[in-house]
């Protein structure tokens, strides 16, 4: 019997099966994206892929000063924050496409 007031138990499950299978789909999607940080006004350049690899590191010539290895360091640092940064918003954008605006805790690819 049929209680009209209780959602369809296995409707739901096949609503949770799909989105499952789409957000495990976007994940892969997502690992496939890249995302490039700068700092010194573009001196040094970060790509870093979905799964937040560095997959290149360009310098300026300008920026390698062996006499001042710290400023390169920062530069690095900060163009490796910045990359990241843009990865996690490219993250959520594509996966919130996924999950309908839904904000779930814990969800993997959510940040």
């Amino acid at each position: 019997m049929s209680n009209p007031k209780m959602p369809d138990l296995n409707q739901l499950m096949k609503q949770a099966q799909r989105l499952q299978a789409d957000v495990a789909k976007a994940q892969e999607e997502v690992a496939k994206l890249t995302a490039d940080g700068q700092a010194g006004g573009g001196m040094v350049t970060v790509t870093v892929n979905g799964t937040f690899d560095i997959v290149q590191v360009k310098l300026d010539k300008a920026v390698v000063d062996p006499s001042d290895i710290a400023m390169l360091e920062d530069l690095i640092t900060a163009a490796v924050n910045a990359a990241n940064a843009r990865m996690r918003e490219v993250t959520k954008q594509h996966m919130s496409k996924v999950m309908g605006g839904m904000n779930i805790p814990g969800m993997p690819g959510m940040f």
